[in-house]
């Protein structure tokens, strides 16, 4: 059998200040960190002391002066945020979260048709039987995408589609996928898992319990966790919420172990490397192994999962229990998604048709375990 986890990056629409074809990185940048603050400073109880920040940053987004601005429009149901006089400065009416409802919404693009299509061959190649899948846009959706694009490269949709809406107000849910004789007997989410500094997940670690066909359960705990922020790599206050994270996993981890659950899988994208001090709590923890370090693994011509696939840019996982990693066989890095351009320097293998950025499958390539049947 085979686990395995896949970052689709959205399937059919995503947010436009994502999308490299419509501003430079730079911008991206500026645009997801402002959106990601004033989100942030928005559900405050009082904006006292703020108030300078929230203008700036609306006026960053291009929505201090009209609701509608290139990559985000402002939302308001309810109460009053701003005045807007005729004449002389914009000014914050709320004084607080209670004082209005709306927010900030990312504006979104429809996704390159070839891009999806190479996302579709990804899977059918990939061949899983139970596969993570990381921001998908909902489950109706995936459930079009298998429907419809995995017939449409040949592939053979699959008859279990599960998508649990998360924390992340952009639509990038954490899904799965699973193969015939597979069953889903049993979900659980931890949305709503909080400790001393509020809420632990981003989006959601999702339990998945399957049947196998040999009569074995199988966990998937599926992940996506905070990411490292847009406007810097060096990002303390998102490697804090990874480690908070970190140590939310292990602990489900060690709670499913304790109810006598032998086969779990931690699967997903941790948005951090093996070496960082974030994901410690979790890949410390004795009795469980990462796939890439089975004798057997193929990381196929780069030691990472992301971008150009770096050592550091290893942030996709597939972490198994002992009794699991005993019975893994081998697995690997699937790259023929991911666009490289013209590199010469030891290249992997992409689509024939993936001849432009825009028309990957996602910049994540996806990794997977190979394991006895259970």
């Amino acid at each position: 059998m085979r686990i395995a986890s896949f970052n689709v990056e959205n399937l059919f629409a995503r947010p436009k200040a994502m999308d490299s074809g419509e501003a430079d990185a730079e911008t991206r940048s500026r645009i997801l960190a402002a959106h990601a603050r004033v989100s942030e400073l928005f559900e405050r109880a009082s904006y006292a002391g703020v108030e300078a920040e929230i203008l700036d940053l609306l006026d960053q987004l291009g929505v201090l002066n009209d609701d509608e601005g290139t990559f985000v429009r402002l939302r308001k149901l309810r109460g009053r945020l701003l005045r807007r006089p005729m004449t002389g400065p914009v000014t914050l009416v709320a004084e607080g979260r209670a004082d209005w409802v709306g927010w900030v919404e990312l504006k979104t693009v429809a996704v390159n048709v070839r891009a999806t299509e190479h996302t579709a061959l990804v899977i059918k190649e990939l061949g899983a039987d139970v596969l993570t899948v990381v921001e998908a846009d909902d489950r109706p959706g995936l459930e079009m995408f298998n429907r419809a694009m995995l017939p449409a490269v040949g592939g053979t949709p699959y008859p279990q589609v599960m998508v649990v809406e998360g924390n992340d107000t952009r639509g990038i849910d954490v899904g799965c996928m699973a193969a015939p004789g597979y069953t889903l007997a049993q979900m659980r989410t931890h949305i709503f898992d909080a400790d001393t500094q509020g809420p632990v997940f981003s989006r959601d670690c999702c339990e998945y319990h399957f049947d196998t066909p040999g009569g074995s359960r199988l966990v998937v705990l599926a992940n996506h966790f905070k990411s490292k922020g847009y406007a810097s790599r060096n990002d303390p206050i998102g490697a804090k919420r990874r480690k908070r994270q970190a140590r939310r996993v292990a602990a489900i981890y060690k709670a499913l172990r304790k109810e006598g659950l032998e086969y779990v899988a931690i699967t997903g994208d941790l948005n951090d490397d093996p070496a960082s001090d974030a994901l410690a709590p979790l890949l410390s923890l004795p009795g469980l192994t990462d796939i890439s370090a089975h004798p057997d693994f193929d990381w196929n011509h780069r030691r990472g999962t992301y971008g150009s696939g770096n050592e550091k840019d290893k942030i996709d996982y597939v972490l198994l229990s002992d009794p699991l990693f005993a019975r893994a066989t081998g697995g690997g890095v699937y790259r023929k998604g991911v666009y490289r351009g013209s590199r010469t320097k030891d290249p992997w293998e992409v689509f024939p048709t993936l001849d432009r950025p825009e028309h990957e499958a996602s910049d994540h390539a996806a990794i997977y375990a190979d394991l006895e049947d259970l």
